[in-house]
Parts: structure tokens; sequence; C-alpha cells
């Protein structure tokens, strides 16, 4: 475990090589110094990491953990509803062959081999929920983003079935609460109100996946043989899973009423699934034949990217969210804290499952995307960290970004997002400051609950993610947690553990996971720099701000028994209504002057009646 800044420890990383590092090289060595420097590269692993706002290709040197080249494409998010969440399910295919194709080209300036990469391996943005057409293989609709908020009413009719309204109810076999988060209840929305997605799974022409089930299959052949399946990570937060039979279960998926026959096989995280086939046209054709023999959810592959093999290690990931991932062994444990309990991984077809403890936070650096697309107060990401730094506190004001409700460890939906504590001194740069304080008060939060379900306190926290490269957020970090904060210089740890998956796999077996042979690394610690009173003190005062953002929304109207809406489903406008007649009936005896007003909350009754709407207050 690396434990100080510029310091080199085991199970580390050296550092990155730069396209503009190697083409210096290159000019001033020969060619014979080149051939000889590509042989002594040797085997060289693939990685695809699919995330929610970007997409990545990666190659690493399986020997040192060196990554060599990469490229980097964005993903497009549309918003076609308030709390809908969807990505193009062609865009993100389309992206993986341009990182590919790009990446492969760098390779080739760089005077590196790609006959050299013996293995992909993928890593993805997990829960979000794709059903596509085998016959045709086109989509049916639009992946349906883990964030998005659709089927909260969904939720709360499942909920209010259960024996006391309880949201873990499922928990004992899935690990998991009732939530909008996970992919069942999606599927269930999409076979529900998509008569595309209905009609294919009557004609047995449907197949559900995960993103990664969509990238393999497509990847290995799509309708001419591709393989559809997924692996026991990302299975796992389905809510169709059984976590300690590591299957589907028939009783889950007969409560969800989905069809089993849609759902793709259930595989290890390493092992061959299937070759390449791509077309000899493109740059990447000549990763035809190569074998992908890694899958691992994108929170999984941070964990073994970051080596916590061990009972008790763990890593927080920042990325559009912020997710707290503690190895609890070969024994999965359930969280009394509002944690999840998942499986972390599964490194072969006969190696056990290791589970683990997880905290999920849905907005991190979303909240900076937010800042920059929705206010305009940043024109990019790195710039927050230099308006935050401007002012160094956000002098009283509190952000609780749950644009999308809040998750662990309350999970609850109808919360929203607040910003409190605003004076007329309050400017942009104090917006920004709490902005970043936002991240590291809820990784605070579900910290706090790992340690309670655990009983042994982490005295450092293991951090990756795009998020770590603002140092201001890291500091912050340590300096909320009270314990020292400790970031590779590699920062990519979560494609190189759908790397190290790929690559350690049977038939391949070209990096080994032994601790002995598990490549060094450089790390940078940063330790806490205020006292533990203030930390405490600001800390509170958050806590304060979230109980204000809870329950700001309902989706389940008030029925007057025609099927219209009654204004009192909404509660202030009810308020409002039933003070209103209670002060007009005062009036009466008053003034006897209250005709022309009482008429008011009638008509806005009689108006209200035509929406059946998401409710506000």
């Amino acid at each position: 475990m690396p434990t100080g800044s510029g310091t080199i420890k085991k199970n580390s990383y050296t550092p990155v090589l730069t396209p503009g590092y190697r083409k210096e090289t290159a000019h001033t060595n020969s060619r014979m110094a080149a051939s000889s420097n590509r042989i002594m590269l040797g085997p060289l692993v693939a990685a695809i990491d699919q995330g929610t706002s970007s997409t990545r290709f990666l190659v690493f040197n399986a020997k040192t953990a060196e990554l060599l080249s990469h490229h980097q494409v964005e993903i497009k998010q549309s918003f076609p509803k308030e709390g809908w969440v969807e990505e193009d399910p062609k865009e993100i295919l389309q992206s993986v062959y341009e990182c590919m194709d790009r990446t492969c080209e760098k390779l080739t300036q760089l005077n590196i081999d790609i006959s050299n990469i013996k293995a992909i391996g993928v890593t993805n943005q997990r829960e979000t929920t794709l059903v596509w057409d085998k016959e045709t293989g086109e989509p049916l609709y639009n992946a349906i983003v883990w964030l998005d908020l659709r089927t909260q009413s969904t939720v709360e009719r499942l909920i209010s079935k259960t024996p006391g309204r309880n949201k873990n109810h499922l928990k004992h076999k899935t690990g998991l609460p009732i939530s909008t988060y996970f992919s069942a209840v999606k599927l269930r929305w999409l076979l529900d109100n998509v008569d595309e997605v209905a009609e294919a799974v009557v004609t047995h022409r449907a197949m559900f996946g995960t993103v990664d089930s969509w990238l393999i299959w497509c990847l290995t052949g799509g309708k001419s043989g591709g393989v559809h399946c997924t692996d026991v990570t990302n299975a796992s937060r389905t809510m169709l899973f059984n976590i300690h039979t590591l299957d589907w279960d028939p009783e889950l998926c007969k409560y969800f009423d989905i069809p089993m026959e849609i759902l793709p096989k259930v595989r290890s995280s390493s092992e061959i699934y299937g070759l390449m086939k791509i077309c000899s046209s493109l740059t990447s054709g000549s990763l035809t034949g190569i074998p992908i023999s890694g899958c691992l959810g994108d929170q999984s592959a941070a964990l073994v990217g970051q080596m916590c093999f061990q009972d008790g290690q763990a890593k927080n990931t920042y990325g559009t969210g912020c997710f707290l991932l503690r190895n609890t062994g070969a024994k999965p444990v359930m969280s009394d804290h509002g944690l999840l309990t998942t499986v972390a991984y599964k490194l072969g077809r006969d190696k056990p499952a290791c589970y683990a403890l997880e905290g999920s936070v849905a907005i991190a650096g979303a909240v900076v995307r937010w800042l920059k697309d929705n206010l305009g107060i940043i024109q990019t990401s790195t710039e927050l960290e230099k308006l935050a730094a401007s002012v160094g506190t956000s002098y009283g004001c509190y952000f609780v970004p749950a644009f999308s409700g809040l998750y662990a460890p309350y999970w609850e939906p109808s919360a929203r997002g607040i910003i409190c504590g605003l004076t007329q001194f309050t400017n942009r740069s104090h917006l920004a400051f709490a902005a970043l304080e936002a991240v590291c008060f809820q990784t605070r939060e579900i910290l706090d609950a790992m340690n309670q379900d655990s009983g042994i306190p982490l005295t450092q926290l293991q951090v990756d993610g795009g998020m770590t490269s603002n140092r201001l957020l890291m500091q912050l970090q340590a300096d909320i947690l009270c314990i020292p904060v400790v970031k590779p210089s590699m920062p990519e740890t979560t494609a190189l553990g759908a790397a190290m998956a790929a690559g350690a796999a049977e038939g391949v077996s070209v990096w080994s996971l032994r601790p002995e042979d598990l490549s060094e690394v450089t790390s940078e610690k940063f330790e806490p720099q205020i006292n533990p009173e203030e930390s405490e003190f600001r800390y509170a005062r958050w806590k304060k701000a979230v109980q204000r953002a809870m329950n700001w929304e309902t989706t389940e109207p008030v029925s007057i028994g025609n099927g219209e809406t009654s204004i009192f489903s909404s509660l202030p406008l009810g308020f409002y209504v039933v003070g209103s007649m209670c002060m007009l009936i005062g009036a009466k005896y008053i003034s006897g002057q209250c005709l022309f007003f009482a008429c008011l909350p009638l008509c806005l009754l009689k108006k209200n009646r035509n929406h059946n709407v998401h409710t506000h207050f």
C-alpha cells in the first residue's frame, strides 16, 4: 500500500510514457534501435473503458503495467424529460471503434507493434440498461443511464407492496435496496412503455444487457454469432442476480416479471468470452482475432487496478459519481448503514468470488459539468480548481447536488439539489469551493458508514479517477476525512484493472496477479491540514443542509376517483388552498364579503385537475 509522497511502493505503477516523449526518442535513435524497443516491450494488453461521459481505449505493458498509449472520445447525454438520462447505444459503439482506431495509429507512430496486443478487457458504466434486436443488431431504444429517475413511481409502488414498506425487501438475495439506480426497474419500464421492446420479447428477438454485454456482443460478431454474456460484477447490479448462487434468480425475475431468456449468460471476470471481429478496412482491423478475456464493472475494475486484493483494502473512485469499495473477502457482508453488498470480482471460472461493501454517490464529477454547461460559471473543468482556490473557503455556503436523489447511505429518491447559506457576499468562487466540498462531504458520509459496518476504521484512503487531478479536491478530502489520501501517479486504474483481468485469463496468461509479481508504483499522499474540530463543524453543517434537501418531490399523485389528480397531491399548494379557505371562512364573520375570494381556491382546484405530473415542493 502506498505510504508517502514521491515514494515507490509495492503494487504501484511506472510513469506514463507520452507520445511526445516516444517521438523524440524515435528521432534520435536508429530504425534498428526502434525495432529493439518493440521486442523489449513484450506482451501488451488493451482495455476498453466505456464510462458515463467518455469512452477510452488504452494499451498497457503486461510486465510493467506501463500505459503506452490511449485515446478518449466524449459521449453525448440526452435529457428528454426532467430526470431522464439517455445515451445512444450506436454512438457508444462507434466511440469504441474510434478510440481503437486512433490508439492503433498512435502505437504505429511510436514504433510499437500492434500484433503484441494479446488480449482485450472491457470495463463499463454499470446499471445502464439496453435492449436490442438480435436479428437486426439494432438497439430498440436508447440506453437508459444509471442516473435516470423515470422509474421512481415504479420503485415507490414496489416498495409499497413489500411487508412494512421495506426498500430492503430483496437485499438478502441481491445485496441491494429497491431503487431507481439498478437495471431491473429500467428494464421493466422498457417492457411496459416501448412497443418495439415488448414486441421483440414476444417474437424472441430481444436481448437485454448492460453496456459490457452490448459491446462484447457487437465486437464478437453481433448478429453474425456475437457472444451474449456479462460478468458477475455487472450482473450483481441488476437486482435480478443472486449474489450467493452467482446466477440469475428465477424468483427475482418473476418478482419484476422479466423473461429470463433475454438475459445474457453470466461468466467470470477473467476468461475468454470470444474473439474480436473488426472490419479489415479500419486501422484497428488488425485487432481481429484477439480474445476479449476480461470484463468488470468500472468500480470493480478500479478495485482490481488499485490491487485491493486483501480483505479490508479499499479505494474511492471520483468519476461522474463517487464510489467507495472495500474488499470483504469470500463472504458477502450485509450493511446496516445504507451501503450495498456487491460482487467485487471473480478472476477465473474456477476461482472464488470476492465481495465488497460499496458506498455509491450519484453526483461527483457531474457537478463540475453542471456548473460548466448549465450555469456557465466556468468554461473548462480545470478552471474550477483555480476559481475555488482563489477564495479558499465556501464562506458558509453548502451545496447538496442531489440531482438524482441521494444514494448511499440515504437511498432517498425524493431528495433534490439545494444550495444554502447564501449571503450578499457569496460569489461564484464560493460556489465552486462548495461544489468541491460537496464531493468530499459525500465521501465522508459513506466512509463513516463503511467504518461502522466493518468495525475497523480506514487509516488512509486510496483514490483514483478523473477528479483526482484536482489537487485542491484531494487536500479538501484529506481535511474532511481527517486521514491521509493516497493518489497513484498513474490515475487510469479502472482501465488497468480490466487489462489485468484480461491478461491473467486462462488461455492468455501474460499478466501475473501473484502479489510478488505485481508492479511498483509512485504515489502522492495528502495529509490533513486542519484540526479535527473545524472538520467536524463543517461536516455537521453539511448534514444540516442534507436534511433540507430531503422529501422535495413525490411521484404518487392522489386520485380523486375519476383518474384525475387532486390539487392536494402538491403539499405546498394544498396547504395554500386549505389555509386560504380557513381564512376566508373566518373573514365571513368579520366582513361578510368573501364570495369573490372564495372563488380563487375553487378555480385553482378545477385547473389542477387537468395536471397529472411530477409534483415539486
